[in-house]
């Protein structure tokens, strides 16, 4: 089991997952965000912060977890003001219809949290609607093998 560590996130990846934790310039001020980006398929080099570039690629059986850092702005608003990563998730919270790019037979599931007072979404995939309830445990492992830490104090 390899750990990923980078930017206060920290990921034991379980058996059959791959991923990467990285900062991408995303807003119009420049700001880089992390992001992690965890999958049972090979990611492809030119992934979208959500899975975009990525999602094509999924089989029946695969998923794909996102997380997604906001700024320290965010920290407060009523859309983060969940406390703590979501899990474990149930195979009822995933639809078609949450996707970012609806693809046929795949199924969303996406939440607005805050941790350690840093503001995520975590976005997960599942390659097929109809094995949710065989998916979503993989997500789960995922999920469990994921820790946010505090960011260091600023000066």
């Amino acid at each position: 089991m390899s750990t990923l560590t980078a930017y206060g996130l920290r990921a034991s990846l379980p058996d059959g997952f791959e991923g990467r934790i990285f900062q991408r310039v995303n807003d119009g001020a420049g700001v880089p965000r992390p992001i992690a980006q965890f999958a049972t398929f090979a990611l492809p080099a030119d992934t979208a912060d959500f899975g975009g570039g990525a999602v094509t690629h999924m089989r029946p059986h695969d998923v794909l977890v996102v997380l997604f850092e906001y700024g320290p702005e965010s920290v407060g608003q009523a859309l983060f003001a969940r406390r703590g990563l979501p899990r474990p998730l149930q195979p009822g919270h995933f639809r078609p219809y949450t996707l970012r790019r609806g693809l046929p037979g795949q199924s969303g599931s996406q939440w607005f949290f805050t941790e350690q007072r840093r503001p995520f979404t975590l976005y997960c995939v599942l390659g097929s609607h109809a094995r949710r309830t065989e998916l979503v445990p993989a997500v789960n492992r995922m999920l469990g093998a994921v820790t946010i830490d505090p960011l260091p104090a600023g000066p």
